[in-house]
């Protein structure tokens, strides 16, 4: 008999333990983090009973701003509720008693910026439903190896709706990284392949092919996808030459694989800070390739005068201008680190008489401009 109520008294003890267990775990993943009001406030919530102190850290808080504090309910909920945020797509991570970087378990969507992981929501209603996949016939999203500079290096192609089932040949869109990006970066950072799939379907953009690159030339993929294996991605990049130099080989390949219209009217290339200054100097030392330059915070004056490749500047820059541009579109934030390069850039543009569109927009140094930028770009290019 004592034997049986010492059993009876276990199963109790695990069966409460087993209860206190399940209600934590609803308590943690019933949780609704973020939850966007029809206002535009959205809430944070995180499930952390023991922690001191939690905050919240984003790109949606006031500029200058580094962390929300979030408040902790009698449950062990913390949480945060933002002013109305404008239509936009937001990073954001959490501040747990000095960790930092802490992703929320109620969200599974997320990205990387170089090492860093970060949740991600969107605010719809105006720019932000460009982000988002819609209703809409969509494209292709193809990771393929292609032969350049003597290697095998990986790419991210974008073909739009319809490509596989059509005879006809598409324009492209040379697109590349910054500064410790990969081919990845514009496809899951930059929302590329829905920005393109909703300005296609609303008839904003031409249809076109859109090729991502792996600019640094040290890796030939990003982290985890070739045999250099599970590297930590960090600040990599490649400003000596050699991306440039393999460049028409890019181009080549793109041509032999996919249908392609092979002339300089339908070809373009953009990129961002580092890619920026990679498409400045790729388009001056093939004038004859690309009809489109986009430069994106672009970061100008980076190259070396003992690398042939950046050496001569303003006869290369003569040489392109006179074999003719349909758009050398500058863009960059007011608040940018690159924002004298480019100021200086524009000058020595200007004093050549040299044709360019120029944009500026408020910000930094920040996906947001560059989400926007490409935007705007894809808008204006084939035409």
């Amino acid at each position: 008999m004592k034997r049986f109520m010492l059993l009876i008294a276990a199963a109790i003890v695990s069966t409460l333990g087993s209860v206190t267990a399940q209600q934590n775990l609803w308590r943690s993943e019933g949780l609704v983090s973020p939850e966007i009001a029809d206002t535009g406030c959205v809430t944070f919530r995180l499930y952390a009973p023991e922690a001191k102190r939690v905050e919240v850290a984003g790109d949606f808080l006031p500029q200058g701003v580094e962390s929300a504090a979030m408040v902790r309910s009698e449950e062990g909920v913390w949480s945060y509720t933002t002013a109305p945020l404008a239509s936009e797509m937001y990073y954001y991570s959490f501040r747990v008693d000095g960790m930092r970087d802490v992703t929320d378990p109620s969200n599974v969507y997320l990205v990387r910026d170089v090492s860093t992981q970060m949740n991600y929501f969107i605010v719809g209603g105006d720019r932000g439903d460009i982000y988002k996949a819609q209703a809409i016939s969509h494209g292709t999203v193809a990771r393929v190896w292609a032969e350049m500079g003597g290697s095998e290096r990986r790419m991210v192609v974008y073909t739009p709706a319809g490509y596989e089932a059509s005879k006809r040949r598409y324009p492209v869109l040379y697109l590349l990284h910054g500064m410790g990006g990969d081919e990845e970066a514009w496809l899951a950072t930059g929302r590329l392949a829905e920005i393109m799939d909703n300005l296609i379907a609303e008839g904003k953009a031409e249809e076109m092919i859109v090729v991502m690159t792996n600019g640094c030339t040290k890796h030939a993929s990003a982290p985890g996808y070739s045999a250099e294996g599970m590297w930590k991605p960090y600040m990599s990049g490649s400003m000596d030459g050699s991306f440039e130099a393999m460049f028409p080989d890019v181009v080549s390949w793109v041509d032999a694989h996919y249908r392609t219209v092979k002339r300089k009217a339908s070809r373009a290339i953009a990129g961002l800070s580092m890619g920026g200054f990679h498409a400045m100097q790729i388009s001056k030392e093939y004038p004859k390739m690309f009809d489109y330059v986009g430069l994106f915070s672009a970061a100008i004056f980076r190259g070396k005068e003992d690398i042939a490749t950046y050496a001569d500047l303003e006869t290369k820059l003569a040489r392109q201008f006179s074999e003719g541009v349909a758009l050398y579109w500058i863009a960059i934030g007011s608040d940018d680190f690159l924002y004298k390069e480019n100021v200086d850039y524009r000058a020595l543009l200007d004093s050549h008489g040299y044709a360019y569109t120029y944009r500026e927009s408020d910000g930094g140094h920040i996906w947001r401009n560059w989400r926007i930028y490409i935007s705007e770009f894809a808008q204006m290019i084939f035409k």
